[in-house]
């Protein structure tokens, strides 16, 4: 293990071609890296600047199947802009850097609180994503959710949530027209149960038909929820390259005792 200095609070991580790409909270790099290699060789190469830390300071990465374009999550710095949307600038955002020539990355998508796992959709090509929606309007509210993610897709935040509903602790003045545009999400799943790592399946050899077609996904779990929700691992099963209407399986469970006391909380997962 090997101490750097160029490592500040790392997340998100992405390989492809040859390079190992790195989010650290307020930016993203670039190392040589071939697999098996121990170590990270070399200076890191700044592909884009990040805005830093935030109260979701996560910054989970994905590539492109062709590795020409890297994507981005940016969470919000706060739960409904309450220090004003200049702090949020940046955030609260999906970004795509094309790596195949210099300039700046651009907005994917918007209005996402704090969006976490990304992937792609391996029946129908397109990146979907999980969400950490907002707070402090009770148990029951705002449900989490995955959602798939066209380019320019805006999801409400902070001023609406799942596209009916507005929020009106929201001081700010919200775009024009934003009831037109604004995204319904696909699924929902739990208020305040945290989903983070996202994973589409590959085939159903390994866990049999029921799990060919879906996504798994770890659910971090509630900090201010009672009863707690969350804490485990989660199948949503898709059909015809859309997420299913079925409630999500338990693939793991047991992070919390009969007490509703925690012994870990899921992160990540992979296929």
């Amino acid at each position: 293990h090997v101490l750097r200095d160029d490592l500040d609070s790392p997340s998100g991580i992405a390989w492809g071609d040859g390079k190992l790409y790195v989010a650290n909270h307020d930016e993203v790099l670039r190392f040589d890296f071939e697999p098996g290699a121990t170590t990270l060789p070399g200076e890191a190469t700044k592909l884009m600047d990040l805005p830093a830390a935030g109260n979701h300071w996560m910054r989970n990465l994905v590539l492109s199947a062709d590795t020409n374009r890297l994507y981005v999550a940016v969470g919000s710095s706060s739960n409904i802009a309450e220090r004003g949307m200049e702090a949020e600038e940046g955030r609260a955002a999906i970004w795509e850097k094309d790596l195949t020539k210099d300039g700046f990355p651009r907005h994917f998508a918007q209005g996402l609180r704090n969006p976490n796992g990304l992937a792609w959709n391996p029946a129908s090509g397109e990146l979907w994503t999980t969400v950490n929606e907002r707070d402090q309007l009770g148990p029951d509210l705002v449900p989490d959710y995955l959602t798939n993610v066209p380019l320019g897709a805006h999801y409400g935040w902070p001023w609406i949530y799942w596209k009916k509903f507005d929020d009106d602790r929201v001081k700010w003045q919200p775009p024009e027209f934003i009831d037109d545009y604004v995204r319904e999400p696909e699924y929902a799943l739990g208020a305040h149960t945290a989903p983070l790592g996202l994973a589409f399946a590959v085939g159903g050899e390994r866990l049999g038909a029921d799990f060919a077609s879906g996504a798994f996904i770890a659910r971090h779990g509630s900090w201010n929820r009672k009863p707690a929700a969350g804490y485990k691992v989660v199948f949503v099963g898709f059909a015809d390259g859309a997420a299913g209407k079925a409630k999500p399986i338990d693939v793991l469970t047991g992070f919390l005792d009969d007490k509703g006391a925690a012994h870990g909380r899921p992160v990540d997962v992979t296929a």
